[in-house]
């Protein structure tokens, strides 16, 4: 009997070596994978559509209440019978490059049809259909008013008329729109039938909208210069204008006739543009908060605790004067007010690094802001600042406040017919509008 040969051990085949004079491997460096995975994050979707959609929502709301409110007046305030005419308007923006469409024509016509598709303008836009058009008409009708009558507004007009030229370049309908309804319809129709159909609304709409912006550059309409004063130095709002029509236009032919790598690269860049424009934003609201902090310091009235007293008793700021009064000859309440309004300010852009700091303190600015529109009759400068704040809101909150409100809306208005089997939610999340491109095939979605 023969005893049984020991095994050997199993070992991996070795890889062979390399030829000599070959060059080595490429190792990847370590900030080489730290600006690859910063690339990814800000490319691969579209971020916060919830607080995106609360800023649209909130501009285009506060923006269409402040129209409505102006409306008996709006010949004096911005039309041509106003005491600031259309010569002086014309004379300023000639020396400061403002945009608007108001000084196309000195007609009471034309001004009456650019403060109606304002307010339309702005509907459409909360509501979310067709947000990448209505978002520029939006901005346009914004500029257009503001710059017609630069001295009306108490400074959430300044917020507005920054906000409205940032939202162009956002996805803000991925959520609480038409839009999103509609691209889930169409996404729920693509899968069945295997084609998508064509979208005859959204092209009459940039038909249109093109041959009304080639009207305007042929007949010479002040302010559509090419590479004049623009958004951009040396960058006309004709470029722009015409830069976002011919976009909306190739973004939808991409999408229909050439879904491979074409639409890969205008969907990132897309992306980019969205994640930008609301790290700008964010920005832009530290820095407003920060120089008016900051401002408010180097007063004497701050200094002393007694800034708050004196807009109290102001008549044109008290549209509750027995209030206004009664915390106005408070000296402690007035104290504490001004200190903390100035240590508020100042401190919100450094607790952005503590979620629970920095929420805690977006709860006392939107009480602040709350209080301005109740005591001092702002309503809707303390509208834009809330719907300024609202970028910085936690989505979780945020979505268990749309759920409660689609309960409630269920409520009120209950539905003949439930939703089929597998629906998403009313509503929706942006899962379901990103299988579908955003916009659902639209050409100005």
């Amino acid at each position: 009997m023969t005893s049984p040969t020991p095994q050997q051990p199993h070992t991996a085949p070795q890889a062979p070596a390399a030829p000599e004079g070959a060059p080595a491997a490429y190792q990847e460096t370590r900030i080489e994978r730290v600006v690859g995975r910063g690339f990814a994050w800000v490319t691969d979707r579209a971020r916060a559509p919830y607080q995106s959609a609360v800023i649209r929502i909130g501009f285009a709301g506060t923006w269409l209440l402040f129209l409505l409110r102006e409306w008996p007046y709006r010949g004096q305030l911005y039309g041509p019978g106003g005491p600031w005419d259309f010569g002086m308007a014309r004379q300023l923006l000639d020396s400061n490059h403002g945009f608007s469409v108001l000084l196309w024509s000195d007609g009471r016509g034309w001004f009456e049809c650019v403060y109606l598709l304002a307010i339309v303008a702005s509907a459409l836009l909360m509501l979310g259909w067709r947000t990448r058009t209505m978002s520029v008409l939006f901005m346009v009708g914004v500029l257009s008013l503001q710059n017609r009558s630069v001295f009306i507004g108490d400074g959430g007009d300044n917020v507005i008329h920054l906000m409205s030229m940032y939202l162009v370049l956002t996805r803000c309908g991925q959520v609480w729109s038409l839009d999103a309804r509609r691209a889930r319809k169409t996404a729920a129709l693509a899968g069945d039938t295997g084609t998508a159909p064509r979208d005859l609304t959204g092209i009459v709409l940039w038909a249109a909208l093109g041959l009304a912006l080639a009207v305007a550059q042929l007949t010479g309409a002040p302010g559509l210069t090419w590479f004049g004063h623009g958004p951009f130095p040396h960058f006309g709002w004709s470029l722009a204008l015409w830069g976002l029509w011919a976009a909306h236009g190739l973004w939808w032919a991409v999408r229909r006739y050439a879904p491979g790598e074409p639409r890969i690269v205008l969907d990132t860049l897309a992306k980019l543009a969205h994640n930008a424009a609301l790290l700008v934003i964010m920005v832009e609201v530290c820095l407003v908060y920060a120089t008016a902090g900051w401002y408010k310091i180097q007063g004497s009235r701050w200094q002393d605790g007694t800034a708050v007293f004196y807009p109290m008793h102001l008549d044109y700021f008290s549209p509750w004067p027995g209030l206004s009064q009664m915390l106005g000859s408070n000296g402690l309440m007035v104290m504490l007010i001004t200190y903390g309004t100035v240590i508020v300010q100042v401190a919100f852009p450094f607790t952005l690094a503590n979620r629970r700091l920095k929420n805690a303190l977006l709860v006392v600015m939107i009480c602040e802001h709350l209080s301005i529109a109740f005591l001092l009759g702002l309503p809707f400068f303390s509208l834009a600042m809330i719907t300024a704040d609202a970028v910085f809101l936690p989505t979780n909150f945020l979505t268990w406040l749309g759920g409660r409100l689609s309960r409630l809306r269920g409520r009120l208005f209950p539905r003949t017919g439930g939703p089929g089997p597998g629906a998403a939610p009313d509503g929706g999340g942006p899962e379901a509008v990103a299988r579908s491109g955003g916009d659902g095939h639209t050409l100005v979605g």
